[in-house]
């Protein structure tokens, strides 16, 4: 067993620290030649290497900690790289409202394209720089660069040996003793080796919290009841097995004149054909430019057009997601605009990921890469176009931009996990407009969301839940700018498992808000920080949070290190 604290890894040479993390299986001819046994010891152990697994190691290495980062894919950074999805922000982002690490990261990934993008100059000068120019964020960007400046910004750490990482690894074990876990076995998917991490601290930033099935953690999936919850949108009996739709994200651009038509997917026939039976009611076809709105479950009509030019529909999917804009680089620079498809039309909701055997896991996954190379065929062949056409085959798929051979997403973006069973659950009551203004007697003008003693961080997003397995469709409605309160990632038995992704301590409806990309940041930084609190105070972290002092302390250390944790009035 190598104890990082006092061993650096010299035989790895930094480029490739740097580039790509430590590959598991050079790790394990190192420690077999080095110790004769595969084993880590660390401070903290962080399993998975989501975007709150990104921000819990920043925490935990710039206070000194020695840190081990195991990561299923080949990318670290989760649903902003490896799924490639870019961020889903609140409408006061560029001010207020996120911790100063998250502001630090959208600044680094913004320069990063000054620094190595041809830029036009109006461009380059602009501090509110949207690479791509997307609709859905204020900074739509590669999942590419992301990796890039979430590997630069940890490579001192790497090249120190502060930090391992472990790439293409998942957990597939672990030892519990008394309430607390000893160790966490992990299985790298391209060697086919197995080693143990051993930690005081261990941080579950899986993207479906698969340590807490294999710590034998409390949790919960899928559809609590309104009995259970008291929630205005809960369902009206438990559903455990109903789970939100998963998404095989894809990026394209688009050779006008040119012919890039894929081959006929193996289920085109079968998505093609395919018409969802939700409630309420889906238009009709799944591939077809119309839809169910979220907050009208009408009928809508999306457009779609990839050149200049008008739309038929209530928006342009093609620059709805756009990553990389042509016009906001000199000209020459690249062909076409690149688009990120995450779209109703590849929603996956025919079965779940969470709580099946590998082989099902792998099945579903496949289907929804089957679904979504099925959309890009039929947009490519069958679609109806802007201008009355057939068909866009200078559509081209971009396996490059994902970082892949099959041109899809590393991984599913996934937008339920389990969820542990907290000291605190967050619910409807404490956050959705419509329960908030019915509890309180208050106007829409007065009301805030539920004030937690707790509070460690905050976040902004409407409920958004997308169609579900157990035949749901969209749920969507107002939230209030809301806290994340510490109770909510305590479990409610095991002492140091922490979680730092969608596994905290919410229901079905309330993960529909907690989910996007600066709340998981601030809910991973939070968990990095509490780690470092009871490293170094020697406090359980229930005790944290449940012994007043302890809860001060700790609310104070994190305000120092940029943890924001109230929101100004002016964000009612």
């Amino acid at each position: 067993m190598v104890n990082i604290n006092r061993r650096k890894f010299a035989k790895q040479s930094v480029q490739s620290a740097l580039m790509f993390g430590v590959d598991h299986s050079v790790w394990c001819s190192y420690l077999r030649a080095d110790s004769k046994q595969s084993g880590f010891k660390t401070d903290v152990a962080i399993i998975g290497g989501s975007l709150g697994g990104c921000s819990a190691a920043f925490a935990a290495l710039r206070n000194g900690h020695q840190v081990v980062l195991t990561e299923e894919t080949e990318w670290i950074g989760g649903q902003l790289t490896s799924q490639g999805v870019p961020p889903d922000e609140h409408r006061w982002i560029e001010s207020f409202g996120a911790n100063a690490s998250y502001r630090e990261l959208r600044r680094r990934i913004r320069n990063y394209y000054r620094t190595n993008y041809p830029l036009k100059h109006a461009q380059r000068q602009k501090w509110k720089l949207n690479p791509g120019n997307g609709s859905v964020s204020r900074l739509c960007h590669e999942p590419r660069v992301a990796l890039a400046v979430l590997l630069d910004w940890l490579a001192p750490y790497l090249s120190s040996g502060q930090l391992i990482i472990l790439n293409q690894c998942r957990p597939v074990g672990a030892e519990v003793n008394g309430g607390r876990i000893q160790s966490v076995e992990v299985f790298s998917e391209k060697s086919g080796e197995k080693s143990v991490i051993e930690a005081p601290v261990f941080i579950d930033a899986t993207e479906l919290g698969d340590l807490l099935p294999l710590a034998k953690v409390e949790y919960v999936v899928g559809t609590e009841s309104k009995t259970q919850t008291g929630e205005m949108h809960a369902s009206e009996s438990a559903r455990p097995d109903n789970h939100q739709a998963f998404t095989m994200c894809f990026a394209m651009d688009h050779m006008d004149g040119e012919n890039h038509v894929i081959a006929k997917p193996e289920r085109y026939g079968f998505w093609r054909k395919f018409m969802p039976d939700l409630s309420p009611a889906w238009p009709g076809r799944l591939l077809d430019w119309t839809y169910t709105h979220p907050r009208s479950s009408e009928s809508r009509l999306l457009g779609f057009n990839p050149g200049s030019g008008g739309y038929k529909g209530i928006i342009n999917l093609w620059s709805y997601r756009r990553i990389l804009a042509q016009s906001n680089f000199e000209t020459g620079s690249f062909k076409s605009d690149i688009s990120l498809v995450n779209w109703p039309q590849n929603d996956y909701f025919l079965g779940s990921i969470i709580d099946v055997k590998r082989e099902e896991f792998l099945k579903h996954v496949w289907d929804a890469k089957q679904l979504s190379l099925s959309l890009l065929y039929w947009m490519q062949t069958e679609a109806p176009r802007h201008d009355d056409g057939q068909g866009y085959p200078g559509l081209r798929l971009r396996p490059d931009v994902m970082g892949t051979e099959d041109g899809l997403a590393m991984y599913p973006y996934v937008r339920e996990s389990r969820r542990i069973q907290a000291e605190y659950t967050v619910t409807e009551q404490d956050c959705g407009l419509e329960q908030r203004m019915a509890s309180t007697g208050m106007g829409r003008a007065d009301v805030r969301a539920e004030s937690y003693s707790d509070a460690i961080g905050i976040g902004s997003y409407p409920i958004d839940l997308h169609p579900s397995t157990g035949g749901d469709n969209y749920i969507d409605f107002e939230t209030l700018p809301f806290q994340i309160p510490l109770g909510a990632l305590i479990p409610k038995r095991i002492e140091n498992l922490i979680p730092a992704c969608k596994n905290i301590g919410t229901t079905h409806v309330t993960n529909g808000c907690y989910r996007l990309h600066p709340v998981e940041w601030g809910i991973g930084e939070a968990a990095g920080l509490l780690a470092h609190e009871a490293l170094k105070s020697g406090q359980p972290i229930r005790s944290i949070r449940n012994q007043k002092k302890h809860l001060n302390n700790f609310q104070a250390t994190i305000k120092k290190q940029g943890v924001e944790s109230e929101w100004p009035d002016m964000a009612s």
